[in-house]
């Protein structure tokens, strides 16, 4: 007994992609069909790479065509087609598809540290991800990722970013002095980000990670102003007053109507290395109720680890170097979660475009 392409994609009607709520043939996910005598190959085009349930999909739609009569092997191929923030009136950055800006309310918070690990925890999940230092006051990524090269500049007179564990960076504080301070007002904060944004030869990139400034002044306004932005990541300690400003950021965001993909707890609990006991030091739970309470999804806490601020300031953030901790770990799923959410936003994105 032959199966036919059809018995193929009527059982793969029943793998349901849980943050789209459709089944993935529905959805225009599943290509290339091919059956050869009792074995069938097809693949699975998400809208991600980082999808946060790609191996569990994967398992699902394989084991539910070997199942069919006649088949002895299933394999499905899993590849990924990340679609572009539409402009609305702003002027889209060519190459890159999704621009995921992170800020908070206010400094000391692990903001930069937030931005540095979710870049490389989207990338080590096969995105093609840059990181853009646009706290020009406090410009810290080079040396969280040990970047001691400033950029090259190419014919055209674009700079030409470093790249550091796979992902391309660009930062003040490659093309300033480490000991000099940057005392600047709006308009030349405005002309750093559309340098950033323009004049860099950032290639094809699914996410482009923004580092804000703390707080709420010119630099989300400009760029919030000049390119489509897919959605903003705010970051919190547990404690009240970190909440208590965090909120404000949240306010801004949605008043520059950039999406509010979700919020992070950092330094959420502390977990002693020799006895394994939790600590909480800060507090907890505050991240948590400020996302319920303002309708946003937590992406994750991350515990505190010494290793986190030592691969800072070393130049080796923990995703790259201990991956599998309960940090790094806590990284990798909050990439999953802000791949996802990015993902659902630009579906209803499009559904008003294809409506309009």
């Amino acid at each position: 007994m032959s199966v036919s392409q059809e018995q193929v994609l009527a059982v793969l009607r029943n793998v349901q992609d849980p943050d789209l709520h459709k089944d993935i043939v529905t959805l225009g996910f599943v290509k290339d069909v091919k059956i050869a005598g009792s074995e069938v190959d097809f693949t699975i085009e998400l809208t991600t790479p980082a999808c946060p349930v790609k191996d569990q999909m994967k398992a699902e739609a394989e084991g539910l065509v070997s199942r069919l009569p006649g088949v002895t092997a299933a394999r499905a191929t899993m590849t990924a087609d990340v679609k572009a923030r539409g402009g609305f009136g702003r002027q889209a950055v060519p190459g890159i598809r999704n621009i995921i800006a992170v800020g908070a309310g206010k400094g000391g918070v692990g903001k930069s540290t937030t931005a540095v690990n979710l870049a490389l925890a989207l990338q080590k999940k096969g995105a093609r991800v840059g990181l853009m230092d646009a706290d020009v006051y406090g410009p810290n990524t080079p040396q969280m990722l040990g970047i001691t090269d400033a950029p090259q500049v190419s014919e055209n007179k674009h700079m030409i970013p470093p790249e550091a564990f796979g992902i391309k960076v660009i930062s003040m504080g490659m093309l300033v002095p480490a000991d000099q301070p940057i005392i600047w007002r709006g308009p030349m904060l405005h002309g750093a980000v559309q340098q950033f944004m323009r004049d860099v030869l950032w290639g094809e990139l699914d996410y482009l990670v923004v580092d804000l400034p703390p707080g709420t002044g010119d630099v989300s306004l400009s760029m919030a102003q000049s390119v489509p932005v897919a959605g903003a990541v705010v970051v919190t300690t547990p404690q009240g007053v970190s909440v208590s400003d965090v909120r404000k950021a949240v306010a801004m965001f949605r008043q520059l109507n950039i999406p509010i993909l979700g919020a992070v707890e950092n330094m959420s609990y502390f977990m002693c290395g020799h006895c394994n006991e939790r600590t909480e030091i800060f507090g907890h739970g505050g991240g948590a109720r400020m996302a319920e309470s303002m309708g946003i999804p937590l992406l994750g806490e991350v515990p505190i680890d010494t290793r986190v601020r030592s691969g800072g300031d070393e130049g080796t953030p923990i995703v790259a170097a201990f991956p599998e901790s309960p940090a790094g770990q806590a990284f990798l799923d909050i990439a999953g979660r802000v791949a996802a959410e990015i993902s659902k936003t630009n579906m209803r994105v499009l559904k008003v475009i294809q409506t309009a």
